[in-house]
């Protein structure tokens, strides 16, 4: 993105978006701003068509329109939605390929929504958190999932959390735990232990991190 816009720009232009994603992972609804540079008249409408023809088919700006200059893609964000696609079936239709997690191991349903509705809350979610070696001590794990829900599809399930922020890789930890708990292979009790752990011990980690396929960034949420 940031090279088909400064293209249409004509010079180089920073581009913000408001979180980073996992190889693999999708989004549909990804937010970024930039600065058009002074004395570039035009309508942010013609953004959209002007800037992908600079993008791959996989790539698409949807719509644009101008923010005041206060706004940031990032640090504006009161709320993101995460989905994340399950296929139980026994074989993976080919069209999912890369956009689900393939489970022909079955769960049970009711466990996993136990284990979503333990997960919900304000809680220290370090435990759900991969480390990228510039943690510090005064690093916040503190987020809020605000809701998580279950829902039935066609091939199994689709998880949703929406919460106020998500630490490296919490979606795909979260999920990789809960589907454990709903597979039999971690208990409820032990889940709930994962959370609000206190900073001076050394800290459990969350036993999988789901595989990027089916998480998709659904959208973000501005003032």
């Amino acid at each position: 993105m940031h090279k088909a816009i400064s293209e249409v720009a004509k010079q180089d232009v920073s581009v913000h978006g408001s979180g980073r994603t996992d190889a693999g992972v999708h989004a549909s609804g990804q937010v970024a701003h930039f600065d058009a540079p002074d004395g570039m008249r035009m309508n942010p409408f013609n953004w959209v068509p002007a800037v992908n023809t600079k993008l791959p088919a996989t790539i698409r700006a949807i719509a644009c329109e101008e923010v005041t200059e206060d706004f940031h893609a990032r640090f504006s964000a009161v709320s993101k939605t995460y989905t994340y696609d399950l296929c139980l079936a026994p074989v993976l239709p080919p069209l999912m390929a890369g956009l689900a997690w393939h489970l022909p191991r079955q769960l049970d349903p009711e466990t996993l929504k136990q284990a979503l509705e333990i997960l919900q809350g304000e809680h220290d979610f370090r435990a759900f958190a991969a480390m990228r070696g510039n943690e510090t001590n005064e690093t916040s794990y503190r987020r809020i999932l605000e809701n998580t829900e279950l829902h039935a599809t066609a091939h199994g399930y689709r998880i949703i959390f929406t919460g106020n922020g998500f630490l490296y890789k919490m979606a795909r930890l979260l999920t990789g735990s809960a589907v454990y708990a709903a597979q039999g292979r971690l208990r409820l009790d032990d889940l709930t232990d994962l959370l609000d752990q206190p900073s001076d011990l050394p800290c459990g980690r969350a036993p999988y991190c789901a595989p990027p396929d089916g998480l998709v960034l659904d959208h973000v949420v501005y003032p």
